[in-house]
């Protein structure tokens, strides 16, 4: 009988804390500043990053302490995902409470921790970093991830 792999048979939260941050594939666009249209509420990305985003890895520098660091930063929670409506269309935490299957180039599927960078679909070397734009210029650098 083949083994069945927790994102599939478990709920988010029913997850261990291991299992659930796992799903993170590393993509780095959650760091990214975003932009929500007051009339429509529709949320745009920028390619500026939190300066704790490490350009290459897509690592969180301070991950254990980011909310320390940046208080205004989102812990995501099995509870909290329904209403992170900011979260990427390719977010592993969306796809399963939606209970859409993972992507091939997810680490998890693949085994291959470098997979999301690989597959085009992290922010690796796409950013710029938060202390060289202007706040009032965030609007120019939205930009849309395929």
């Amino acid at each position: 009988m083949p083994v069945q792999v927790f994102w599939r048979a478990k709920k988010l939260h029913e997850m261990s804390r291991t299992e659930f941050e796992s799903l993170c594939d590393g993509c780095g666009k959650c760091c990214l500043h975003k932009l929500e249209d007051e009339d429509t509420g529709d949320v745009y990305y920028t390619k500026v990053a939190c300066r704790y985003l490490d350009h290459t890895s897509c690592k969180c520098q301070v991950y254990e302490e980011r909310q320390t660091h940046i208080p205004d930063c989102i812990a995501l929670t099995p509870e909290s995902v329904k209403d992170t409506y900011w979260l990427p269309e390719t977010c592993a935490y969306r796809l399963i409470d939606e209970g859409i299957p993972l992507f091939d180039w997810h680490p998890l599927v693949s085994g291959d921790p470098d997979s999301v960078h690989k597959a085009g679909m992290s922010v690796a070397g796409l950013v710029v970093h938060e202390n060289s734009v202007d706040p009032d210029d965030l609007e120019e650098y939205v930009v849309r991830w395929v």
